[in-house]
């Protein structure tokens, strides 16, 4: 019976000896745990499905959950190999003193046995007390209601416990691994690998720079949206690859560099700390990595979903210009005017009129951009990233629309463009060429249903209607039953009070579908809630997983500064006997902490500036073109985190004192 409680108790009580340790992890597992149960019960709740907006609101969560789950197998596993790292020695002289390694096994077991039922009790107990105010948080950020099914998610619990069970396996199985192949003297000395200075690796600082300067060039010259979206995912890439070459090979050759410079180096504080960061770098420049990637990922998420949702009611007017939006495939005159009367009469009879009234006829046509104009062709089309959105427009509406007089000859076009301009002389669409005779500046009236194209849009005015429907004749030929269908534009505002207009809108819709009216019909109030629940819904999940990722990097900072106090804990008490003060001590501390310790936060900047151009352009694909707004918000998010990042590296070098000293 003793022998049967023996490992249970040798584990707890490693756990209490090592709470320093071990405290920090269990925080991170319970927080992880609880917010993977959060997300999971608002993704489940039945109440969301019947909530307008809620779809929407659902695949958001659903994502956020996947993002979690991903995040949290590589966090957990990566934080356990620091307390691997600190357990070797210990394991060691169990070990030495006769244990063998399966009663180890056993006893890690046991550890992380009491790690997974102590996370799985507190998170999902805390997600439970928590989900309530968190669903009412959700609401008030998407604005729609909050009327959840507030009940414990038993689907949601046995997801987030199965998933954590595989994690806990996982990190244990690992630890098993590690131990087996471990011998005694390797596990003693454990905590002391990789005490050698490492060689300047050139040729990987060279790969580094290459591979950030791939990253950045792909974010400053791309200005087409749609190729930014397309070559985004290869920048990230070249600049997470670029970030860990870096700080592998990089920070070496710098802290050598550091030493050459004699002025510098032979100071009591500096000679310390360089030398001793030297010698530890190649095994630290992985979490120096990751703390700046995570910080990158936590400016980037919070910048770009903080704006949008705080720029979301202009987005929604610039999507949605008029009160009701129509798109008739009907387009003749008498059902335009049919149109028009019906509006009128229903307006009339509620007691209301229109205004800031938009009509005109267009087509709407996917092309490829060549070197002097366009093609229609589906293959291409699909095959490369140079997509245009062209909308063929005739004079005769554009005067209409405008109160201008414009005339035009022939084979004479005007163009306006959104995102990407046109600014050639000529112009060649589908193998008929046009003179440009005026490249319009501003906004076009009709941009609004632009906004949401990906690639980048053209108005294009063209002589009169047969023009258009000689275009339209090539467009269908081409693109066969894929090919676009010319519509009449129609958009109004309502003259009523804000309070009826809602209503009103309502009612003119339903009275055209009545009346036998086949084409879209956008209201705007009602629209702007998907945008809330969109929008709303993406500040959400950013707010909940920049909390995860900044949780991660205070961790990571953490058992950084923990491990490397243990490992300079000797090398500064030699240093005191030999005739060192406690003051030097603590300023070669800060003088090594400062030197590499804030190097993460620079470079999170330096990566999330050259990403602003790719990123503001992926925004525009949202309706979020105001680039001034979203430059304010990556400046305030920069200055909040680094604020938090102060607070972060004042707490561990406190820590790291307390060891060493």
């Amino acid at each position: 019976m003793r022998k049967l409680w023996f490992y249970p108790k040798v584990a707890g009580q490693n756990l209490g000896k090592n709470a320093k340790l071990y405290l920090p992890y269990l925080l991170a597992c319970t927080g992880t745990v609880m917010m993977t149960y959060i997300l999971s019960s608002l993704k489940d709740n039945v109440g969301l499905n019947t909530t307008f907006g809620g779809s929407i609101l659902a695949v958001i969560l659903a994502l956020g959950v996947g993002v979690i789950s991903i995040f949290a197998f590589i966090l957990l596993f990566y934080t356990n190999s620091f307390l691997l790292k600190r357990r070797k020695k210990e394991f060691g002289l169990f070990n030495v003193l006769g244990m063998e390694k399966r009663h180890i096994g056993y006893i890690l077991f046991f550890e992380t046995l009491y790690a997974a039922v102590i996370s799985l009790t507190l998170g999902i107990g805390g997600g439970v007390l928590l989900s309530k105010l968190i669903q009412l948080l959700l609401g008030k950020i998407t604005g729609i209601s909050t009327d959840f099914d507030f009940r414990f998610s038993f689907m949601a619990a046995s997801g987030t416990a199965i998933l954590f069970g595989v994690i806990f396996l996982a990190t244990l199985l690992n630890a098993l691994r590690q131990l087996h192949f471990s011998k005694p003297v390797e596990l003693l000395h454990g905590g002391e690998i990789g005490e050698k200075e490492p060689k300047t690796k050139w040729f990987l600082t060279i790969v580094g720079v290459c591979c950030l300067c791939g990253g950045y060039y792909i974010s400053i010259t791309q200005k087409d949206p749609l190729s930014v979206l397309m070559l985004f995912f290869l920048a990230v890439i070249l600049v997470i690859a670029g970030t860990y070459c870096l700080f592998t090979a990089g920070s070496i050759a710098f802290l050598k560099l550091m030493r050459k410079n004699k002025n510098y180096y032979y100071q009591t504080r500096h000679f310390i700390s360089v030398s001793g960061m030297l010698y530890r770098m190649k095994q630290n420049a992985a979490g120096l990595a990751n703390i700046c990637i995570l910080s990158t990922m936590v400016l980037v998420m919070l910048s770009s979903t903080g704006s949008l949702y705080l720029g979301m009611e202009g987005i929604s007017r610039e999507r949605y210009p008029r009160d009701v939006l129509l798109y008739d495939t009907r387009y003749d005159e008498e059902s335009r005017a049919a149109l028009t009367h019906t509006v009128e009469s229903v307006l009339k009879r509620e007691g209301a009129s229109l205004q800031n009234e938009v009509s005109y006829r267009y087509l709407a046509v996917a092309a490829l951009l060549t070197d002097d104009g366009f093609i229609f062709d589906v293959e291409d089309l699909i095959a490369q990233g140079e997509a245009r959105q062209l909308y063929f427009i005739p004079l005769e509406d554009y005067n209409r629309l405008t109160g201008e007089n414009e005339t035009l000859g022939e084979n004479e076009v005007l163009i306006w463009s959104n995102r990407t301009s046109y600014n050639g002389d000529t112009l060649t669409v589908a193998g008929e060429r046009f003179q440009v005779k005026k490249i319009g500046s501003g906004d076009f009236v009709g941009i609004g249903f632009a906004t949401a194209n990906i690639a980048s849009s053209h108005f294009i005015i063209v002589p009169d209607m047969a023009a258009v429907q000689r275009l339209d004749t090539i467009q269908r030929a081409a693109y066969g039953e894929h090919a676009s269908m010319m519509e009449h534009y129609y958009a109004f505002d309502l003259n009523a009070p804000a309070s009826d207009s809602a209503q009103l809108a309502q009612t003119v819709r339903n009275t055209l579908y009545e009346e036998g009216y086949e084409g879209r019909i956008e209201l705007r109030q009602e629209e702007a809630e998907d945008f809330a629940s969109l929008y709303g819904g993406l500040f959400f999940l950013g707010l909940f997983l920049g909390i995860l990722f900044l949780m991660a990097t205070v961790l990571i900072i953490y058992y950084k500064q923990v491990s490397e106090g243990y490992e300079d804990k000797r090398r500064y008490e030699i240093m005191q006997k030999v005739g060192m003060s406690r003051r030097e001590v603590k300023k070669s501390i800060h003088s090594q902490i400062l030197t590499v310790f804030f190097l993460p936060l620079v470079t999170a900047g330096i990566h999330t500036a050259f990403a602003f151009p790719a990123v503001s352009r992926l925004l525009s694909i949202l309706g979020m073109v105001d680039v001034g707004a979203f430059a304010l918000c990556n400046l305030a998010c920069f200055v909040i985190f680094a604020l938090i990042y102060v607070l972060v590296y004042s707490l561990t070098a406190r820590a790291y004192y307390k060891i060493v000293s």
